[in-house]
């Protein structure tokens, strides 16, 4: 089936659903065709922007990062941030890793105990805080973290968002060092947790599913996520998870799909060798 007869097939689909509808809601054909024309247009869009541009743009952010330690302290240890990368590293040797060649995967520490997040930029940029590391109770849990926001990457959730807010115009003229009130505005979206940062539902779920695919292929036990859930969900720092939940709603179908993807798939219960608790302990214990 060729790409004209796919389009033809999807404009008669749109059409008949919005005109078997329009005795209730009064939609004519003039509102299906700018819907079809909407749905187009962004699809165009998102096509424009290679992965060599996530690449560009990611790194932008992080200098402009790294410009402001006030609201991104960086950590400056470099044996705590080396234990993650080859955590890292490890993950992006899934086979279901597309970019491995081509985004950074690169992991940094922010040093804040205050704050229990993760998050990552286009292109592979990674940024972990102090207090989400304190917080976990084991490696796996680090290491499922770490592998759902490689899956924002891979599936290119931030860029997307990012597309959709400011144009792919002005995303470009950013990544050529035009325009630099636009990328401090950027990169102070990911420390307020406003809209750039905050993830879909439908993003959520399908970072949770590649997160434990890709953990699959590793020592991990690939539920762990569900470990980070309890963090979130607990009580017992109310004021630094608030912000989490609001960028990573945990509502309890997330939790509910997980354990689904563990009895399909016959994994059982883990032990001390996929979670590697002692040794996280350890890592934690001796991080300065």
């Amino acid at each position: 089936m060729n790409s004209v007869f796919k389009k033809i097939l999807f404009i008669f689909f749109v059409v008949f659903l919005f005109l078997s509808c329009s005795q209730i809601k009064n939609i004519t054909f003039d509102d299906v065709v700018k819907v079809g024309k909407k749905i187009e247009k962004d699809t165009a869009v998102l096509k424009l922007f290679s992965v060599e541009n996530d690449v560009a743009l990611g790194q932008k952010l992080d200098e402009e990062m790294k410009r402001n330690p006030k609201d991104y302290p960086f950590y400056i240890y470099n044996q705590p941030i080396q234990y993650l990368q080859d955590i890292v590293n490890k993950i992006i040797s899934s086979p279901l890793i597309k970019y491995r060649n081509i985004f950074k995967y690169k992991v940094q520490i922010i040093a804040d105990d205050n704050v229990i997040n993760a998050f990552c930029t286009p292109g592979g940029y990674i940024y972990v805080y102090t207090g989400l590391i304190r917080s976990l109770k084991n490696e796996a849990s680090l290491a499922a973290v770490l592998a759902h926001e490689i899956a924002h990457a891979e599936l290119r959730h931030a860029k997307n968002r990012m597309l959709k807010a400011y144009g792919v115009d002005l995303i470009k003229s950013i990544i050529v060092g035009e325009n630099p009130d636009k990328l401090k505005e950027m990169a102070g979206n990911f420390f307020s947790g406003t809209y750039l940062m905050k993830n879909s539902r439908d993003d959520e779920y399908e970072s949770d599913e590649y997160s434990f695919k890709y953990l699959q292929s590793t020592q991990w036990y690939p539920g762990a996520i569900k470990y980070f859930f309890d963090v979130i969900k607990s009580d017992v720092k109310p004021d630094f998870v608030e912000r989490l939940k609001d960028t990573h709603p945990i509502p309890q179908e997330r939790i509910e799909n997980i354990d689904k993807m563990l009895k399909d798939a016959g994994i059982k219960n883990p032990d001390e060798k996929s979670l590697r608790t002692m040794e996280y302990k350890l890592f934690v214990k001796t991080m300065p």
